[in-house]
Protein backbone atom coordinates (compact mmCIF):
# COMPACT_ATOMS: atom_id res chain seq x y z
CA UNK A 1 0.00 0.00 0.00
CA UNK A 2 1.37 2.83 -0.79
CA UNK A 3 0.26 7.05 0.36
CA UNK A 4 -1.88 7.28 -2.68
CA UNK A 5 -4.14 4.25 -1.35
CA UNK A 6 -7.50 5.15 -0.13
CA UNK A 7 -8.36 5.82 3.73
CA UNK A 8 -9.96 3.07 5.44
CA UNK A 9 -13.34 5.04 5.74
CA UNK A 10 -15.39 3.01 2.75
CA UNK A 11 -16.03 0.25 5.67
CA UNK A 12 -17.76 1.37 8.95
CA UNK A 13 -18.15 -1.18 12.35
CA UNK A 14 -21.41 -2.94 11.60
CA UNK A 15 -23.93 -3.37 14.57
CA UNK A 16 -25.02 -6.17 13.35
CA UNK A 17 -23.60 -9.57 13.09
CA UNK A 18 -25.23 -10.19 9.81
CA UNK A 19 -22.49 -10.41 6.99
CA UNK A 20 -24.43 -8.65 4.50
CA UNK A 21 -24.77 -5.64 6.63
CA UNK A 22 -21.16 -4.03 5.81
CA UNK A 23 -21.70 -0.44 5.51
CA UNK A 24 -23.89 0.23 8.69
CA UNK A 25 -22.70 2.88 10.98
CA UNK A 26 -21.64 2.53 14.39
CA UNK A 27 -24.17 3.73 16.29
CA UNK A 28 -23.38 7.03 18.47
CA UNK A 29 -20.13 8.54 17.09
CA UNK A 30 -19.65 7.72 13.59
CA UNK A 31 -16.68 9.97 13.45
CA UNK A 32 -12.87 7.77 14.32
CA UNK A 33 -11.27 7.89 18.28
CA UNK A 34 -8.29 6.79 16.63
CA UNK A 35 -6.46 6.50 13.08
CA UNK A 36 -3.27 5.80 11.42
CA UNK A 37 -2.94 7.38 8.47
CA UNK A 38 0.23 6.17 6.09
CA UNK A 39 2.00 5.09 8.93
CA UNK A 40 5.59 3.50 8.26
CA UNK A 41 8.15 2.38 11.08
CA UNK A 42 12.00 1.74 10.17
CA UNK A 43 14.11 0.27 12.51
CA UNK A 44 17.87 -0.35 11.76
CA UNK A 45 19.98 -3.09 12.50
CA UNK A 46 23.55 -2.69 13.73
CA UNK A 47 25.86 -4.94 11.35
CA UNK A 48 29.67 -3.99 13.07
CA UNK A 49 31.26 -1.48 14.18
CA UNK A 50 32.58 -0.25 10.45
CA UNK A 51 29.64 -1.26 8.60
CA UNK A 52 26.37 0.34 7.75
CA UNK A 53 22.44 -0.04 9.59
CA UNK A 54 20.72 -2.51 7.61
CA UNK A 55 16.86 -0.42 7.45
CA UNK A 56 14.41 -2.90 8.50
CA UNK A 57 11.19 -1.46 7.23
CA UNK A 58 8.25 -3.16 10.00
CA UNK A 59 5.18 -0.98 8.80
CA UNK A 60 4.97 -0.19 5.25
CA UNK A 61 1.69 2.75 4.59
CA UNK A 62 -0.90 1.32 7.13
CA UNK A 63 -3.98 3.04 7.22
CA UNK A 64 -6.50 2.31 10.32
CA UNK A 65 -9.28 3.73 12.32
CA UNK A 66 -10.48 2.51 15.80
CA UNK A 67 -14.20 3.52 16.43
CA UNK A 68 -15.53 4.78 19.72
CA UNK A 69 -16.83 1.61 21.53
CA UNK A 70 -16.52 -1.32 18.71
CA UNK A 71 -13.75 -4.19 19.02
CA UNK A 72 -11.45 -4.80 15.91
CA UNK A 73 -9.31 -7.41 15.67
CA UNK A 74 -6.04 -7.15 14.21
CA UNK A 75 -4.63 -10.89 13.16
CA UNK A 76 -1.69 -12.48 10.94
CA UNK A 77 1.39 -13.97 10.88
CA UNK A 78 4.02 -14.13 13.88
CA UNK A 79 6.82 -11.20 12.46
CA UNK A 80 4.43 -9.39 10.41
CA UNK A 81 4.01 -6.32 12.59
CA UNK A 82 0.83 -6.63 14.65
CA UNK A 83 2.03 -5.85 17.86
CA UNK A 84 4.68 -2.89 16.42
CA UNK A 85 1.08 -1.57 15.10
CA UNK A 86 -0.06 -1.84 19.28
CA UNK A 87 3.75 -0.24 20.11
CA UNK A 88 2.86 3.14 17.70
CA UNK A 89 -0.72 3.79 19.62
CA UNK A 90 0.57 3.61 23.00
CA UNK A 91 3.44 5.45 22.22
CA UNK A 92 6.30 3.15 22.48
CA UNK A 93 7.58 3.28 19.04
CA UNK A 94 7.69 6.62 17.42
CA UNK A 95 6.35 6.05 13.66
CA UNK A 96 8.99 6.78 10.91
CA UNK A 97 6.58 8.44 8.63
CA UNK A 98 3.09 8.99 9.03
CA UNK A 99 -0.07 10.57 11.23
CA UNK A 100 -1.31 9.23 14.51
CA UNK A 101 -4.59 11.27 14.77
CA UNK A 102 -6.91 10.67 18.46
CA UNK A 103 -10.28 12.92 18.90
CA UNK A 104 -8.76 14.59 15.87
CA UNK A 105 -5.99 15.82 17.13
CA UNK A 106 -2.56 14.77 15.81
CA UNK A 107 -0.54 12.50 18.43
CA UNK A 108 2.81 13.17 17.25
CA UNK A 109 2.11 17.04 17.49
CA UNK A 110 0.44 17.07 21.15
CA UNK A 111 2.48 19.24 24.47
CA UNK A 112 3.25 17.11 26.95
CA UNK A 113 0.09 17.95 28.58
CA UNK A 114 -2.06 16.54 26.28
CA UNK A 115 -0.02 13.38 25.32
CA UNK A 116 -0.15 12.23 29.14
CA UNK A 117 -4.02 12.57 28.66
CA UNK A 118 -3.66 10.86 25.82
CA UNK A 119 -1.78 7.58 27.19
CA UNK A 120 -4.19 7.79 30.23
CA UNK A 121 -6.88 6.97 27.32
CA UNK A 122 -4.95 4.51 25.63
CA UNK A 123 -4.10 1.43 27.83
CA UNK A 124 -1.92 -1.56 27.18
CA UNK A 125 -2.43 -5.15 28.23
CA UNK A 126 0.57 -7.62 27.35
CA UNK A 127 0.92 -10.70 26.43
CA UNK A 128 3.61 -12.08 29.07
CA UNK A 129 1.21 -10.98 32.55
CA UNK A 130 4.24 -12.40 33.93
CA UNK A 131 6.67 -9.95 33.09
CA UNK A 132 4.36 -7.24 33.07
CA UNK A 133 3.78 -6.56 36.95
CA UNK A 134 6.33 -5.96 38.99
CA UNK A 135 7.23 -9.40 41.18
CA UNK A 136 8.10 -7.06 44.20
CA UNK A 137 4.97 -5.27 44.49
CA UNK A 138 1.00 -6.66 45.67
CA UNK A 139 -2.09 -6.63 43.52
CA UNK A 140 -2.85 -3.82 46.04
CA UNK A 141 0.45 -1.75 45.47
CA UNK A 142 0.44 -2.73 41.08
CA UNK A 143 -2.94 -1.28 41.09
CA UNK A 144 -3.50 1.93 43.91
CA UNK A 145 0.28 3.51 41.99
CA UNK A 146 -1.02 4.05 38.78
CA UNK A 147 -4.61 5.73 40.43
CA UNK A 148 -2.50 8.18 42.30
CA UNK A 149 -0.16 8.94 40.56
CA UNK A 150 -2.67 9.84 37.69
CA UNK A 151 -4.90 11.53 40.11
CA UNK A 152 -7.84 9.58 39.42
CA UNK A 153 -8.46 9.12 43.06
CA UNK A 154 -7.91 12.23 45.27
CA UNK A 155 -6.37 10.24 48.18
CA UNK A 156 -4.74 6.71 49.14
CA UNK A 157 -7.96 5.68 51.25
CA UNK A 158 -10.05 6.57 47.83
CA UNK A 159 -7.75 4.64 45.88
CA UNK A 160 -8.09 1.63 48.01
CA UNK A 161 -11.89 1.73 47.29
CA UNK A 162 -11.00 2.61 43.76
CA UNK A 163 -8.73 -0.68 43.64
CA UNK A 164 -11.66 -3.26 45.21
CA UNK A 165 -14.05 -2.05 42.56
CA UNK A 166 -11.61 -2.60 39.82
CA UNK A 167 -11.53 -6.39 41.05
CA UNK A 168 -14.92 -7.03 41.51
CA UNK A 169 -15.18 -5.42 37.72
CA UNK A 170 -12.49 -8.23 36.39
CA UNK A 171 -14.29 -10.80 38.82
CA UNK A 172 -11.53 -11.44 41.51
CA UNK A 173 -13.87 -12.48 44.19
CA UNK A 174 -13.45 -13.01 47.21
CA UNK A 175 -11.33 -9.88 46.84
CA UNK A 176 -9.52 -10.37 49.82
CA UNK A 177 -7.93 -13.59 48.56
CA UNK A 178 -6.52 -11.88 45.94
CA UNK A 179 -5.50 -8.15 46.44
CA UNK A 180 -2.62 -9.10 48.91
CA UNK A 181 -1.09 -11.29 47.08
CA UNK A 182 2.36 -10.83 44.39
CA UNK A 183 2.22 -12.26 40.74
CA UNK A 184 4.20 -15.46 41.42
CA UNK A 185 0.67 -16.67 43.78
CA UNK A 186 -1.18 -15.93 41.01
CA UNK A 187 -2.27 -17.98 37.80
CA UNK A 188 -2.36 -17.02 34.25
CA UNK A 189 -5.71 -15.66 34.14
CA UNK A 190 -5.82 -14.18 37.25
CA UNK A 191 -2.35 -12.43 36.59
CA UNK A 192 -4.33 -11.40 33.31
CA UNK A 193 -7.34 -9.96 35.02
CA UNK A 194 -5.20 -7.85 36.95
CA UNK A 195 -3.25 -6.64 34.11
CA UNK A 196 -7.16 -5.56 32.78
CA UNK A 197 -8.21 -4.16 36.17
CA UNK A 198 -4.77 -1.92 35.82
CA UNK A 199 -5.82 -0.98 32.15
CA UNK A 200 -9.57 0.09 32.95
CA UNK A 201 -8.50 2.28 36.37
CA UNK A 202 -7.23 4.84 34.70
CA UNK A 203 -10.74 5.16 32.84
CA UNK A 204 -9.40 4.57 29.03
CA UNK A 205 -11.42 5.00 25.60
CA UNK A 206 -9.35 2.04 24.28
CA UNK A 207 -7.60 -0.70 24.96
CA UNK A 208 -4.72 -2.50 22.91
CA UNK A 209 -5.36 -5.85 24.26
CA UNK A 210 -1.35 -7.47 22.64
CA UNK A 211 -2.33 -11.57 22.85
CA UNK A 212 -3.78 -11.28 26.17
CA UNK A 213 -4.97 -15.18 26.51
CA UNK A 214 -2.10 -16.88 24.34
CA UNK A 215 -0.32 -17.47 27.62
CA UNK A 216 -2.82 -19.24 29.97
CA UNK A 217 -4.51 -22.12 30.19
CA UNK A 218 -7.14 -23.21 27.12
CA UNK A 219 -9.38 -23.83 29.38
CA UNK A 220 -9.37 -19.80 31.06
CA UNK A 221 -9.25 -18.08 27.48
CA UNK A 222 -13.16 -18.07 27.21
CA UNK A 223 -13.33 -16.33 30.81
CA UNK A 224 -11.05 -13.57 29.78
CA UNK A 225 -12.42 -12.99 26.08
CA UNK A 226 -16.06 -13.08 28.21
CA UNK A 227 -14.62 -10.38 30.39
CA UNK A 228 -12.96 -8.20 27.31
CA UNK A 229 -16.69 -8.30 25.70
CA UNK A 230 -18.29 -7.25 29.06
CA UNK A 231 -16.01 -4.39 29.58
CA UNK A 232 -16.74 -3.14 25.95
CA UNK A 233 -20.08 -3.44 26.33
CA UNK A 234 -21.12 -2.30 29.63
CA UNK A 235 -17.77 0.56 29.80
CA UNK A 236 -17.94 1.34 26.13
CA UNK A 237 -14.05 0.87 25.89
CA UNK A 238 -12.95 0.13 22.52
CA UNK A 239 -10.83 -2.53 21.99
CA UNK A 240 -8.03 -3.56 19.47
CA UNK A 241 -7.43 -7.09 20.33
CA UNK A 242 -3.93 -8.43 18.55
CA UNK A 243 -3.66 -12.13 17.85
CA UNK A 244 -2.78 -14.87 15.27
CA UNK A 245 -5.89 -17.19 16.43
CA UNK A 246 -8.43 -16.77 14.19
CA UNK A 247 -10.88 -18.22 16.48
CA UNK A 248 -10.61 -16.14 19.30
CA UNK A 249 -10.43 -12.92 16.70
CA UNK A 250 -14.02 -14.19 15.43
CA UNK A 251 -15.60 -14.53 19.05
CA UNK A 252 -14.30 -11.44 20.42
CA UNK A 253 -15.07 -9.31 17.58
CA UNK A 254 -18.11 -11.05 16.07
CA UNK A 255 -20.17 -7.65 15.87
CA UNK A 256 -17.24 -5.40 15.12
CA UNK A 257 -14.68 -5.48 12.39
CA UNK A 258 -11.11 -7.84 11.05
CA UNK A 259 -7.95 -6.46 9.82
CA UNK A 260 -5.69 -8.68 8.25
CA UNK A 261 -1.76 -8.21 8.09
CA UNK A 262 0.81 -9.66 6.12
CA UNK A 263 4.52 -8.22 6.19
CA UNK A 264 3.61 -4.98 7.50
CA UNK A 265 0.92 -4.50 4.87
CA UNK A 266 -2.93 -4.38 5.75
CA UNK A 267 -4.26 -6.72 2.96
CA UNK A 268 -7.99 -7.15 3.71
CA UNK A 269 -10.11 -5.29 6.26
CA UNK A 270 -13.96 -5.30 7.14
CA UNK A 271 -16.32 -6.69 8.81
CA UNK A 272 -15.17 -10.02 10.80
CA UNK A 273 -18.63 -12.13 9.92
CA UNK A 274 -18.58 -10.64 6.05
CA UNK A 275 -14.41 -10.94 5.63
CA UNK A 276 -14.27 -14.43 7.75
CA UNK A 277 -17.11 -16.42 5.84
CA UNK A 278 -16.20 -14.69 2.38
CA UNK A 279 -12.49 -13.95 2.29
CA UNK A 280 -11.50 -12.29 -0.52
CA UNK A 281 -7.25 -11.75 0.07
CA UNK A 282 -5.77 -15.16 -1.06
CA UNK A 283 -3.34 -14.75 2.45
CA UNK A 284 -6.70 -14.87 4.56
CA UNK A 285 -7.97 -18.10 2.30
CA UNK A 286 -4.67 -19.64 2.96
CA UNK A 287 -4.49 -18.98 7.11
CA UNK A 288 -7.88 -20.09 7.17
CA UNK A 289 -7.81 -23.20 5.27
CA UNK A 290 -4.37 -23.86 8.03
CA UNK A 291 -6.59 -23.50 11.03
CA UNK A 292 -7.26 -27.43 12.52
CA UNK A 293 -10.23 -29.19 12.22
CA UNK A 294 -11.04 -31.57 15.25
CA UNK A 295 -13.00 -34.50 13.20
CA UNK A 296 -9.61 -36.36 11.95
CA UNK A 297 -12.08 -37.78 9.14
CA UNK A 298 -13.34 -34.30 7.97
CA UNK A 299 -9.61 -33.46 8.36
CA UNK A 300 -8.55 -35.78 5.57
CA UNK A 301 -11.09 -35.00 3.52
CA UNK A 302 -10.38 -31.27 3.42
CA UNK A 303 -9.05 -29.67 0.48
CA UNK A 304 -5.91 -27.62 1.56
CA UNK A 305 -5.32 -23.88 0.07
CA UNK A 306 -2.39 -24.37 -2.63
CA UNK A 307 0.20 -21.81 -1.45
CA UNK A 308 3.52 -22.30 -3.79
CA UNK A 309 5.69 -22.25 -0.57
CA UNK A 310 4.86 -22.31 3.35
CA UNK A 311 7.58 -19.83 4.19
CA UNK A 312 7.08 -16.37 5.04
CA UNK A 313 9.77 -14.08 3.52
CA UNK A 314 11.76 -12.12 5.91
CA UNK A 315 11.06 -8.63 6.61
CA UNK A 316 14.47 -7.54 6.24
CA UNK A 317 14.07 -8.28 2.57
CA UNK A 318 9.81 -8.37 1.70
CA UNK A 319 9.47 -8.87 -2.07
CA UNK A 320 8.54 -6.44 -4.29
CA UNK A 321 4.78 -5.90 -5.53
CA UNK A 322 2.37 -7.38 -3.66
CA UNK A 323 4.64 -9.29 -0.37
CA UNK A 324 2.09 -12.26 -1.13
CA UNK A 325 2.74 -13.09 -4.60
CA UNK A 326 5.48 -15.40 -4.00
CA UNK A 327 3.82 -18.03 -1.80
CA UNK A 328 -0.02 -17.06 -3.86
CA UNK A 329 -0.59 -19.53 -6.59
CA UNK A 330 -2.78 -16.81 -8.15
CA UNK A 331 -0.44 -14.10 -8.82
CA UNK A 332 0.20 -12.59 -11.71
CA UNK A 333 3.25 -11.21 -13.46
CA UNK A 334 1.86 -7.25 -12.50
CA UNK A 335 1.39 -8.36 -8.37
CA UNK A 336 5.93 -9.06 -8.93
CA UNK A 337 6.33 -5.68 -9.75
CA UNK A 338 2.96 -3.44 -8.45
CA UNK A 339 2.05 -3.20 -5.05
CA UNK A 340 -2.02 -3.10 -4.82
CA UNK A 341 -3.30 -0.68 -2.93
CA UNK A 342 -6.74 -1.09 -0.63
CA UNK A 343 -9.83 -1.21 -2.94
CA UNK A 344 -13.55 -1.84 -1.88
CA UNK A 345 -14.65 -5.06 -2.55
CA UNK A 346 -18.13 -6.85 -1.43
CA UNK A 347 -18.26 -4.25 1.87
CA UNK A 348 -14.73 -4.62 2.41
CA UNK A 349 -11.58 -3.33 1.48
CA UNK A 350 -8.68 -5.69 0.06
CA UNK A 351 -5.58 -5.91 -1.51
CA UNK A 352 -5.58 -7.71 -3.93
CA UNK A 353 -5.67 -7.29 -8.52
CA UNK A 354 -8.08 -10.38 -8.90
CA UNK A 355 -10.38 -10.43 -5.97
CA UNK A 356 -13.67 -11.87 -7.51
CA UNK A 357 -11.49 -13.72 -10.04
CA UNK A 358 -9.90 -16.87 -7.30
CA UNK A 359 -12.19 -19.31 -6.58
CA UNK A 360 -14.35 -18.99 -3.39
CA UNK A 361 -12.96 -20.05 -0.21
CA UNK A 362 -15.68 -22.70 0.13
CA UNK A 363 -13.94 -25.00 -2.49
CA UNK A 364 -11.09 -25.49 0.23
CA UNK A 365 -13.76 -26.55 2.82
CA UNK A 366 -15.33 -30.18 2.73
CA UNK A 367 -18.89 -29.43 2.59
CA UNK A 368 -20.50 -31.00 5.47
CA UNK A 369 -24.67 -31.56 5.88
Amino acid sequence: MDNSSPQLTGVKPTGSSSPQNAEVKPTGNSLPLLQLKNIDVTFFKGKGLFRPKQEIKVLSGVNLEIYPGEVLALVGESGGGKTTVGNVITCLVKPSAGEKIFNGENVLAMTNEKLNEYRKNVQLVQQDSYAALNPSRTVRQSLTDPIIIRKVAPNRKAAEIRVKELLETVELKPIDMYIDKYPHQLSGGQRQRVLMARAISLNPKLIIADEPVSMIDVSLRISVLNLMSRLNAELGIAFLYITHDLATARYISRNGRICVLYLGKVVEIGPVLNVIDQPAHPYLQALLSAVPVPDPVIAAKRKRFPLKSFDMPSILTPPPGCRFHTRCPYAQPQCETDECPLTEFNGRLTACIRAGEIPDYSKYEEEII
